[in-house]
């Protein structure tokens, strides 16, 4: 990835929003944030209509909730019992529109790193021998409200290390909070997948970014034992964690470089529209006010976490358990998680 210096371009349970039965690569950066996300939601209002549109009526039941449930925000990464339609309730054409609702919002990258994930539920299940725990047919689909409706819909598409949650209203998407995790961040058992990291640009550039600090005796390193965990967990809501490591406005031309080669794999996971939309509002705030911190240590192998926060968001990344072989990463915004910001947007626009 060619960036000029010192800037920043864009590089970027299933649950359904409907009316519910409960209750009732590096982008260029041709478009402003509101055109990129204008043009966000209609391929995700047609894949959530056509996904309902393959439901019968009780499996409708299971994937479809108000836009003012609490479900919303009941979000985790976690393997437990979710609340939407588990892909082990589909059929092979419903799975497929699962499957093309994800792809709404995430890119060819986001995918891949979405599906390999999954599969590494049945590598796990090998080397647990729990099949009934590590499943990969207990993903879920969530829809909230209605998909296209001009009050606000969501959706969520979750299970075991995937959490992805999509609010949308006036044509914008918030996209976060956003999570994935791998077990086994590689895989090491003999079989088809030995080798295998789903989110090998996560710890590579950060480990590449740390090192080149730690090397210019810049003070990254702001612990030598990493955290056992993101500390953010599954928070509904975040607020700034303590500022630690270093700024980008203290970093090389060199160094800011990987930072922005690092946000990308977080930022890329999605399309391109609305990863340009997600690159500005960082640029908007400042990308000299981002920092790196690490915690742990700097050698393969060794348990790690690092913190990149801004003045609008947060990411963490821990790969501490399973002797460092078991990655968590979480992208959240400070006023943006859930829609909260896009929605009170909307609700003051239309009240005036």
């Amino acid at each position: 990835m060619n960036l000029p210096s010192k800037t920043l371009l864009p590089v970027l349970c299933v649950a359904a929003l409907a009316v519910s039965a409960h209750a009732e690569p590096a982008a260029a950066p041709a478009k402003p944030a509101e055109t990129a996300q204008a043009s966000a939601e209609p391929g995700m209002e047609k894949a959530a209509k056509a996904f309902l549109a393959l439901l019968n009526p009780e499996q409708t039941k299971k994937a479809t909730y108000p836009m003012e449930s609490d479900e919303r925000l009941n979000w985790h990464f976690i393997p437990k019992p979710r609340n939407g339609i588990p892909f082990k309730d589909l059929d092979e054409a419903q799975k497929k529109a699962a499957l093309e609702l994800l792809h709404s919002a995430l890119s060819d990258k986001g995918m891949a790193k979405a599906e390999t994930i999954m599969s590494l539920e049945a590598v796990l299940a090998g080397i647990e021998n729990d099949p009934v725990k590590r499943d990969a047919g207990l993903y879920c689909v969530t829809i909230f409200g209605t998909p296209g409706d001009k009050k606000g819909w969501a959706w969520r598409f979750e299970g075991h290390h995937v959490s992805i949650n999509m609010s949308l209203a006036d044509g914008k998407a918030a996209i976060t909070p956003t999570f994935m995790g791998s077990n086994p961040g590689e895989v090491r058992v003999e079989g088809p997948k030995k080798g295998t990291r789903a989110l090998a640009g996560e710890e590579d550039k950060g480990r590449q970014l740390a090192a080149a600090l730690a090397e210019a005796g810049k003070p990254v390193v702001f612990n030598d034992k990493a955290p056992a965990e993101i500390l953010t967990a599954a928070e509904r809501e975040v607020k700034q964690l303590d500022p630690v490591g270093v700024l980008a406005s203290d970093m090389t031309e060199a160094q800011e470089l990987v930072l922005q080669q690092l946000l990308g794999e977080y930022i890329d996971r999605y399309r391109p529209e609305i990863a340009a939309a997600e690159w500005k509002e960082i640029r908007d705030a400042g990308l000299d006010k981002v920092r790196f911190g690490w915690a742990g240590g700097l050698k393969p192998g060794e348990a790690f976490y690092y913190r990149i926060q801004g003045p609008t968001f947060l990411i963490e990344t821990a790969n501490v358990q399973n002797n460092a072989n078991h990655m968590h990463t979480t992208w959240r915004d400070f006023k943006g998680d859930f829609g909260r910001d896009l929605l009170a947007e909307h609700y003051k626009s239309h009240a005036e």
